[in-house]
C-alpha cells in the first residue's frame, strides 16, 4: 500500500521548520540581553539626574549663594555611591549665577549632567 504525501511532514521539511525556529530563538535572546544590557543603563542614569537635581536644588536654596569654582561631593542613592562635581560661575548679569552639576558612577561613567542658574537678590 502506499502512502500519501498528505499524511505528514518530510524529515527535510522538519529540518527547514527546526532551522527557522532556531534563527527566531536565538534573535530573541539577543533581543532580550539587549533589553536588559539598555535597562540597567537607563537606570543608571535616571539615579544619576536625581543626584544632579539634589546638588543643584541644594545649591538654590542655601542662604548664602554658592562661592564660585568647583565642589566636589559623594551622594548615596539607590545602594550605590555617585560622585559629583558642582561648577559655579558668573555669567554676563552679575546677579546671576550658572551652576553646573556633573554625576559619575563607582566606574567613572557620567550619569547625569544639569545646569541651573541662581538669582541673587543681594
Amino acid at each position: 500500500m502506499r502512502r500519501s504525501a498528505e499524511h505528514g511532514f518530510t524529515l527535510i521539511e522538519l529540518m527547514v521548520a527546526l532551522a527557522i525556529f532556531s534563527l527566531a530563538a536565538i534573535a530573541l535572546l539577543r533581543l532580550e540581553g539587549a533589553t536588559v544590557s539598555q535597562t540597567a543603563i537607563l537606570r543608571d542614569r535616571t539615579i544619576g539626574q536625581i543626584v544632579a537635581r539634589n546638588v543643584a536644588v541644594e545649591a538654590l536654596t542655601d542662604r548664602g549663594a554658592p562661592p564660585l569654582g568647583l565642589l566636589n561631593g559623594e551622594e548615596r542613592n539607590g545602594g550605590r555611591l555617585w560622585h559629583w562635581v558642582r561648577r559655579t560661575t558668573k555669567t554676563p548679569d552679575p546677579r546671576v549665577q550658572r551652576i553646573d552639576v556633573s554625576v559619575t558612577d563607582d566606574d567613572g561613567q557620567r550619569a547625569g549632567v544639569l545646569t541651573v542658574f541662581r538669582l541673587s537678590l543681594a
